[in-house]
């Protein structure tokens, strides 16, 4: 196998960590970001953000410390330039696509301008569509001299969530769906989602592909009356989406919604799977097509990743 120069990898993107990790070259992380979990042995190394809020209470008490903060001008995110000094790194991995989800780049220059033996490279990623995704991994391969692999892997991964768009679209039912990206104020999930909703044999009603999660509204909802609801909150698993559902079924007309009538409101973990945008965007698919078309596609995801409400 060809010599891969040595590197000491600093990723600060949960999904840019699995990157790294699918690429084969976990024993190269010497750092991660707070929300760095997956696969769980990452977990062993330095933490070197920490968020400049509580991240406990309601969705709308998080939705307002972090507008106050970025109101201000302030990143939401801090990093540990001591930390990052000590760790060495050659490789910094960050993103530009959303301050609120992830370290930004304007941090991680502060941090590394304060460093002072260590130069490491900043890759930084943006993935506003599923395209930009696969465009990343495929920066992170080349900037850590493994592109033949990330090609390999891309055409797996694409092969896999093609098999499922075929199969979907032989389907003459598409479901009208409406993902819930954050409860209280309501977001709509936007950037790859849609995509992923069209790919899943599905019509997505709120959010447009390649964009911003856009805010929505109760009205809006009610005036679309999805088919289904898909509940995935940004950082949130499905135990603490749960904690949060008062704040939307308590709104007037909630059972009249015909979703809700049909029972098909469905609560994932947006967390783990669709709010990370790296290698298992392709079991985000396959969960969206198995809850769209139950009678055609099952993966086994029902419970861990997904639960009827």
């Amino acid at each position: 196998m060809r010599h891969i120069p040595s590197r000491r990898i600093v990723s600060l993107i949960a999904s840019s960590t699995e990157i790294v990790c699918a690429l084969g070259l976990e024993s190269r992380l010497v750092g991660r970001s707070h929300e760095c979990d997956y696969p769980p042995s990452v977990t062993r190394l330095p933490v070197c953000t920490r968020p400049k809020f509580a991240t406990n209470g309601s969705s709308l008490e998080i939705d307002r410390r972090v507008k106050t903060i970025l109101q201000q001008a302030l990143s939401v995110y801090q990093v540990d330039a001591d930390l990052l000094g000590q760790l060495r790194p050659t490789h910094i991995i960050t993103q530009t696509q959303c301050e609120v989800c992830a370290v930004s780049l304007k941090d991680v220059e502060q941090a590394v301008r304060e460093m002072v033996e260590s130069k490491p490279a900043i890759v930084p990623l943006a993935p506003n569509c599923l395209a930009d995704v696969w465009a990343d991994v495929q920066r992170v391969a080349d900037a850590l001299d493994v592109a033949d692999r990330s090609r390999q892997l891309i055409q797996q991964w694409q092969s896999r969530m093609g098999h499922i768009e075929k199969k979907a679209e032989t389907l003459a039912a598409r479901p009208h769906v409406a993902c819930i990206e954050w409860i209280e104020p309501l977001m709509a999930a936007g950037n790859w989602m849609p995509e992923l909703v069209e790919m899943a044999g599905g019509l997505n009603l709120l959010g447009a592909a390649g964009k911003h999660s856009p805010w929505t509204s109760w009205e809006e909802l009610q005036e679309k009356d999805p088919d289904v609801i898909l509940i995935l909150p940004c950082g949130f698993d499905i135990e603490r989406t749960r904690q949060e559902l008062p704040a939307l079924m308590h709104q007037p007309g909630w059972p009249n919604l015909k979703a809700v009538r049909e029972r098909r409101v469905y609560v994932l973990d947006g967390n783990q799977y669709f709010n990370r945008p790296g290698p298992r965007l392709v079991e985000s698919l396959e969960i969206l097509s198995e809850i769209l078309h139950p009678e055609v596609f099952h993966f086994g995801h029902e419970g861990a990743g997904w639960q009827r409400l």
